[in-house]
Order: structure tokens, then sequence, then C-alpha cells
């Protein structure tokens, strides 16, 4: 199946969009209900004491989810989900790597949306896994401007 999404217009999404110009995220790969991410390494990662600090890691899982999403559902359709939960288990750390985030979806539900994310270091070596719900609002929701 074609992916419901344009590599290059999501890659073009996250270089301009606000909220993700901090990590400098690249697209890395596309496939149905999948996304890989990378983070590419800069000072402005880390913490004190030199691993990369641990929002990094869940701001890179939730934008891989909802990516991986879009490409299920299409941009527009996804661009209206939001993240009602996500779990992050830390494993261990990166200390000046780029990291590699893939989230797949494993449920979509009518409402709900189920998946998982796991970063991994430059040299393979698990750091998070984190599991995601999303909420598809209702039309009704949409058409009352209760989402966005």
């Amino acid at each position: 199946m074609q992916n419901a999404v344009d590599f290059e217009k999501m890659q073009q999404m996250l270089s301009e969009a606000t909220f993700t110009s901090l990590y400098g995220f690249k697209l890395s790969k596309l496939g149905e209900g999948e996304c890989t991410i990378l983070v590419p390494f800069h000072a402005g990662l880390e913490r004190p004491g030199g691993y990369v600090a641990g929002p990094v890691y869940m701001a890179v899982a939730d934008v891989a989810m909802w990516i991986a999403i879009a490409t299920t559902t299409g941009y527009d359709e996804a661009r209206m989900t939001l993240t009602l939960e996500m779990k992050t288990n830390f494993l261990t750390g990166a200390k000046q790597e780029d990291i590699l985030c893939t989230a797949k979806v494993l449920k979509a539900g009518r409402r709900a949306i189920y998946g998982v994310a796991e970063c991994v270091s430059a040299s393979g070596i698990l750091l998070t896994h984190h599991t995601l719900t999303y909420m598809r609002p209702s039309k009704a929701e949409i058409k009352a401007g209760s989402v966005e």
C-alpha cells in the first residue's frame, strides 16, 4: 500500500515546525504505520553529566508516532490526533551520539490508536522504550472547534 504522506512534505514539516526546531529531527524512513526519525547529536541536547536529556527521547517518540499514524490516515486526519498517554522506560543513556527512533502503529481503532516507539544509539544499543496512545477526535469535536 502507498504511504498516505509524502516523505519530502513530512521532512519539510519537521524542519519548519517550531515544536521540533530545537531538536533538528531528520526523517529517516517511512513505511505503512511506521516512521523512523534521526536525532543528530548537538550540545543543546545534553543534560548535566553529558547524557542526552530525557525530554529529547520523549519528543522524538511522540513525533515519530504522530508521523507513523499519518502514514495510515494521511496528514490532514493525523494533524487532528492527540497524544492521550505516553509511558517511557529509560533503559540506558546516549552520550554525544546520534539517536534513531522508530515508531510503529499497533492498532488503529475508531477513537484510539495504540503504538510503540524505541530509541537506539548510533551503535544500535536500545536506549528507551515507549508505549503511546493517541485519540482520534470525532467529526463533531473537530467541527465544534473543541480540538486544536
